[in-house]
């Protein structure tokens, strides 16, 4: 008898798992009525963004670049140097960010939270200084110099490169 209730139990679960998600999921699209993502932009010295209706947010993963839209799956991304590129009106340019690293948070409540080390407008720099500077940390990393120059090189090497590859672009 028990066998069998636990049986009937256990077929069931993948049908309630699967009404749950779609639940969720319910919840997220609900929240955005207007059709826009609630994008928070946030550096240790100031907010860029605050709660801000947009339409689409990239963000440079770790994992990869990523477009965040309304509706949304929830997650967590780590993100490298690069760019984020805020999207606030169809048909218009978007606002292009560089950001050495953090975090990026999407919501279930349609909802981006972007934590940065730093961030700056992309036309900010120049190709010229760029290309110096990752010749100097390449100096660096194939000098003599104590390791923690050259960890220092690492991250700069880093940041140049994710630099000139948004330059590209």
């Amino acid at each position: 008898m028990f066998a069998s209730r636990l049986t009937s139990s256990l077929r069931a679960l993948p049908r309630q798992a699967s009404a749950v998600r779609m639940a969720r999921r319910g919840y997220a699209e609900a929240a955005g009525a207007d059709g826009k993502l609630q994008l928070s932009l946030v550096l240790p010295h100031q907010s860029l963004y605050s709660s801000a209706g947009v339409i689409q947010v990239n963000i440079p993963a770790a994992t990869g670049d990523m477009g965040v839209l309304a509706n949304h799956v929830a997650s967590v991304e780590a993100l490298r140097a690069g760019v984020v590129e805020v999207i606030e009106e169809n048909g218009q340019a978007g606002k292009k960010w560089f950001v050495s690293s953090g975090f990026a948070t999407v919501h279930g409540n349609n909802t981006l939270t972007i934590n940065a080390v730093e961030a700056y407008p992309l036309d900010n720099f120049s190709p010229e200084n760029i290309r110096s500077g990752l010749a100097d940390a390449n100096r660096v990393l194939s000098s003599s110099a104590p390791e923690s120059e050259k960890a220092e090189a690492r991250i700069e090497v880093e940041v140049f490169e994710g630099l000139q590859a948004a330059l590209a672009k």
